[in-house]
């Protein structure tokens, strides 16, 4: 028997620039800008590219549905290029916001619940958002209160960090709630963060003092015996 083959992923083409430019606008007549932006009114498209051809630019179609169409002098490359990096810079300074979850028992204990409040507030410190499921077994579905009041304590335990973004609501035998971080979030740990950096700094700087002269350079003290070579 022959082995199926496995079927070959299509590759995803590249997006491909449809942009009119120079001899591909092919419409009678433009309304023609300057590369300053000014309007110089409706050419025919041989001279709209001879005005542009003439100032060693290009001739770029940036409104194909008007009524003519619009056609601007530029140099396309350099505009290609500009948008380019404007996209690659939104990309970079795009935050992704995170979504950490933390799970609880109605009948938590003491210790847990001061350790998963401690998670919680690291969460919140990383400007994470932070989902809270209390978790109910059995009987405990009958009072959801309980879940809702752990979840409020929680909440007020750490409002200093984070806020109710979502109150809580029960989801069949799960309770949700969902705490965002507020503008104090992080504060306290960038600021030791700091304080350790300048530490580190000044350690490094008593580091590049001056070493204590050497011993055979000192002056000899009263009394001592100075042998002469």
């Amino acid at each position: 028997m022959r082995p199926r083959r496995r079927p070959i992923d299509p590759v995803r083409p590249t997006p491909r620039d449809t942009t009119r430019i120079n001899d591909a606008i092919r419409v009678p007549r433009v309304r023609l800008i300057d590369e300053d932006g000014s309007q110089l009114g409706i050419t025919s498209i041989d001279e709209a590219r001879a005005y542009a051809y003439g100032k060693n630019l290009d001739l770029v179609e940036v409104a194909a549905q008007a009524d003519p169409p619009v056609a601007k002098v530029m140099d396309y490359g350099k505009y290609r290029y500009e948008q380019e990096q404007k996209a690659k810079q939104a990309r970079k300074h795009q935050s992704q916001v995170q979504v950490k979850e933390i799970k609880l028992r109605p009948k938590i204990g003491e210790h847990d619940y001061r350790t998963k409040k401690g998670h919680v507030e690291r969460f919140l410190n990383q400007r994470a958002k932070v989902k809270v499921t209390i978790m109910f077994r059995g009987r405990e579905t009958t009072h959801p209160e309980r879940g809702r009041d752990l979840l409020l304590r929680l909440a007020d335990d750490v409002k200093e960090i984070g806020q109710i973004e979502s109150q809580p609501l029960l989801d069949g035998r799960n309770m949700v709630m969902l705490l965002s971080p507020t503008k104090n979030a992080g504060v306290k740990r960038d600021a030791e963060n700091e304080d350790a950096q300048r530490s580190q700094e000044a350690v490094q700087g008593d580091g590049r003092r001056a070493d204590p002269a050497p011993a055979g350079d000192a002056q000899p003290q009263p009394g001592e015996e100075v042998v002469e070579a």
